[in-house]
């Protein structure tokens, strides 16, 4: 079966955005972006990965995403209807009437379709690209989270999970550092 991964960037406080959407404040690395870029190529943006030279990479790890209403919209207000290309693309919201990229489908129950998601016969796993609200109302689905953990306090802004309480265990894994003191964790769910 498929996984559901939650592959994010948080700071310290546990921030995936300022309270404008702000990601800018995280300090990358020369090593952590080669590291992104031979690991995670497919999670960059169809049009960031042209600049980067790895419009042809394959994907390596996830083959669909899903994301919430807000992390759609700094692509629409570039003019960007298909950030992902690359990737089978499900934007999560209750708010949007319609989205016109045919590459892109809107969905009013991402848990359901998460579920028939994971249930597709072969394959790669699903990235849960964001925002919290969507993560807090997947969060029965997690299966796994990649945390990338930037040193920096953010002080406000949009959580990683931000839903009702619902303490659920994962497992570390593996951790990995960077020069500019950033550290990816891989957790699975605790059985």
């Amino acid at each position: 079966m498929r996984k559901l991964v939650y592959y994010v960037a948080v700071s310290i406080d546990g921030y995936i955005a300022g309270p404008g959407g702000e990601m800018d404040f995280y300090p990358l690395a020369d090593d952590m972006a080669a590291w992104i870029n031979e690991r995670y190529p497919e999670t960059l943006p169809t049009h960031v990965r042209l600049h980067a030279g790895l419009e042809d990479a394959p994907n390596k790890r996830f083959d669909t995403l899903v994301m919430g209403h807000g992390t759609y919209r700094p692509a629409l207000d570039i003019g960007v209807t298909s950030p992902y290309a690359h990737l089978r693309q499900y934007v999560a919201s209750t708010t949007l009437a319609g989205i016109a990229d045919p590459a892109v489908e809107l969905v009013r129950d991402p848990l359901d379709t998460v579920r028939s998601l994971k249930a597709e016969d072969g394959g790669m796993d699903i990235w849960l690209c964001g925002g919290g609200k969507l993560a807090a109302a997947l969060l029965p689905e997690i299966d796994e989270l990649i945390v990338k953990t930037y040193p920096v306090v953010a002080g406000a802004g949009i959580p990683a999970f931000s839903g009702a309480f619902r303490p659920t265990l994962f497992t570390p894994a593996h951790r990995e550092t960077f020069s500019n003191g950033a550290q990816a964790t891989w957790l699975t769910r605790t059985p």
